[in-house]
């Protein structure tokens, strides 16, 4: 388990308006900090993982992604250290298609280079969304990943976005194949602040929990979604 950026602080990139909730390295510093001194750490969350809108606009010379040297003036690789300094693993996100669901530069067609980068930068768990392609390339697309992933010699969690645009779409989802490439898989919508949001996510799993049951096993699971805390 883990704690992820989006639903709490979205794509909120106005550092000068809102320094202490936007999407930096101040952020994620401090979230690790808590989840390795609240307790957070010793009931089993362990990953702290950078959603959206860390990157710039534009790839670099060689065809790498940059970090935000606004928001991020240390780069990744120092916040994945520091972040393993207290014990945790560091994620992070990027898209198959051409740009992520905001708009940033995506992994289509820089896939290697991508998953080579994170490997240098000593990441532990990679998100990969699926927006800005067509789901029905996702079956070649995902695994050709996987592929890469497992050539860079270091354990990454592979966490697809696979199922969850082709359920949408109302596709036939092939869950062999996404438990054979993925660690793990979101299978439904982004949960939202409403417990609409909750018993939404909740009764679809419960009317298809026989084909979600089938497809998970050791190494490989179904992702219900962030979880939403209840402050009464």
């Amino acid at each position: 388990m883990g704690w992820l950026a989006w639903e709490r602080f979205r794509c909120n990139i106005d550092c000068k308006a809102d320094p202490e909730n936007c999407i930096s390295e101040n952020l994620f510093m401090t979230m690790a900090k808590r989840l390795a001194e609240d307790g957070f750490k010793n009931a089993g969350y362990e990953y702290i993982i950078i959603d959206d809108c860390w990157m710039t606009t534009q790839r670099d010379s060689n065809g790498i992604l940059q970090a935000d040297p606004e928001r991020f003036p240390h780069g990744i690789k120092y916040l994945a250290d520091y972040v393993h300094s207290l014990g945790l693993k560091m994620g992070i996100y990027q898209d198959i298609g051409t740009k992520t669901c905001i708009g940033y530069p995506g992994s289509q067609g820089y896939e290697k280079i991508d998953v080579d980068t994170f490997a240098s930068w000593d990441i532990d768990y990679l998100k990969l969304d699926g927006c800005f392609m067509d789901p029905k390339e996702f079956d070649t697309a995902y695994p050709a990943v996987t592929k890469h992933l497992n050539k860079t010699g270091r354990p990454i969690v592979y966490s697809c976005s696979w199922p969850a645009y082709q359920v949408e779409r109302k596709m036939t989802v092939n869950w062999a194949a996404i438990r054979d490439n993925c660690n793990l898989w979101r299978n439904y919508g982004d949960i939202q602040d409403s417990y609409d949001s909750i018993t939404d996510i909740i009764n679809w799993y419960a009317i298809n929990q026989d084909a979600l049951i089938s497809a998970a096993g050791p190494g490989a699971w179904n992702d219900p979604g962030t979880q939403e805390p209840v402050v009464s």
